[in-house]
C-alpha cells in the first residue's frame, strides 16, 4: 500500500531569477529556474495555456501565465507592473529569490489540433498565454497546417515580442500580421483594429479545419468573436483563456468560480462555447 501523499498543496517552491529583460513599458520577463534541479525537471512537463503561482516574500503571491512552451529550454514569466506583489517582482535583481507553485489549470490540448490550421488573434498583453501555443507549434511543425498570427497593440511601442514575431516570420514557417490603433515612430504597417486585418490580408483557410485562439482586452475579444463567427469559424473551435483572481490554483477558494466553472481547474482555457455557457460577461 503506497503511503499517503502529505505534501502540502498551497507550498511555493524556491526560485533564483537569472535575468530581467524590459519589454514594453511596465512590462518584463523574469528568467528564472528553481533552486532544487528536480522541481525544475517536473516543472518543465507543464501544457501550454497553463498558469503558476508567483510568491513575493512578505508581500503576496499572484498567478502568472506561462509564455514559454514546454519544448524550451529556458522557464520565465512576462508581467506586466499594475500591482503590489508585480511592483515587488519588478523591483528583483538577478540572484534574488522568490518561491512558485504550480503549473496548474487545464492548458491548450495541442494535440488536439493536429492536421488543423491554427490562426491566432491577439491584443495587447494578450499575446503573453498564446505565445507558448505558437512556439510549440512552431517546433512541431509537421504537425500542423497553416500557422497565421494576427496581433494588435495600441502603438508600435507596445507590441509584445515582436523580435520573436519577425524571427518566426522569417522563417517561413508561419504568418505575422500586426496593427496598431496609432501609428508613431515611422510605423508604416496596418493602422486599424486586430479585425480588420482579416479583410486585409484575407483569411482564405478552409475554416471548418482551423483553431482560432483569441485572447486581449475585453472589448477586442467580443469585436473579435464576431468578426471570426462571420467567417464560419464554429463556436468550439475558437478558443481562449479567462484571467480571474485565481488565489488557491486548485479549486479551493472559489474566488474564480463562474457559475459551475472553477477558472483555475476547468480553465483558463475555454472554447467560445463554453465561455457562453458560463453566464458572465467576458
Amino acid at each position: 500500500m503506497n503511503p499517503p501523499n502529505t505534501e502540502n498543496i498551497y507550498l511555493p517552491k524556491l526560485a533564483v531569477l537569472d535575468r530581467v529583460v524590459d519589454d514594453i513599458p511596465e512590462v518584463k520577463t523574469f528568467y528564472w529556474r528553481f533552486e532544487d534541479p528536480a522541481e525544475q525537471a517536473k516543472f518543465k512537463h507543464f501544457r501550454p495555456g497553463q498558469f503558476a503561482q508567483v510568491s513575493l516574500f512578505g508581500v503576496g503571491e499572484f498567478p502568472a501565465s506561462l509564455p514559454p512552451s514546454p519544448t524550451e529550454e529556458e522557464t520565465f514569466f512576462t508581467i506586466r507592473q499594475v500591482g503590489s506583489c508585480t511592483s515587488a517582482l519588478h523591483q528583483l535583481k538577478p540572484r534574488d529569490k522568490f518561491a512558485v507553485r504550480g503549473p496548474y489549470g487545464n492548458g491548450f490540448p495541442m494535440e488536439e489540433y493536429e492536421g488543423r490550421n491554427l490562426t491566432f488573434v491577439a491584443g495587447g498583453i494578450g499575446l503573453i498565454p498564446l505565445r507558448s501555443c505558437i512556439v510549440y507549434a512552431l517546433q512541431n511543425r509537421a504537425k500542423y497546417g497553416r500557422i497565421q498570427v494576427f496581433y494588435g497593440a495600441k502603438t508600435p511601442g507596445e507590441l509584445m515580442y515582436l523580435t520573436d514575431l519577425r524571427a518566426w516570420e522569417k522563417g517561413g514557417a508561419m504568418e505575422c500580421h500586426l496593427t496598431v490603433d496609432r501609428a508613431a515612430n515611422g510605423w508604416d504597417g496596418h493602422v486599424g483594429v486586430v479585425g480588420s486585418l482579416f479583410k486585409k490580408s484575407g483569411v482564405d483557410m478552409p475554416v471548418d479545419n482551423t483553431t482560432a485562439f483569441v485572447c486581449g482586452p475585453p472589448v477586442m475579444f467580443r469585436f473579435v468573436i464576431k468578426d471570426l463567427l462571420a467567417l464560419g469559424f464554429k463556436e468550439n473551435h475558437i478558443m481562449s483563456t479567462l484571467e480571474r483572481y485565481m488565489k488557491c490554483g486548485v479549486g479551493k477558494c472559489g474566488h474564480c468560480c463562474i457559475g459551475v466553472a472553477y477558472i483555475c481547474v476547468d480553465g483558463p482555457v475555454f472554447t467560445y462555447e463554453q465561455i457562453k455557457k458560463l453566464g458572465e460577461d467576458i
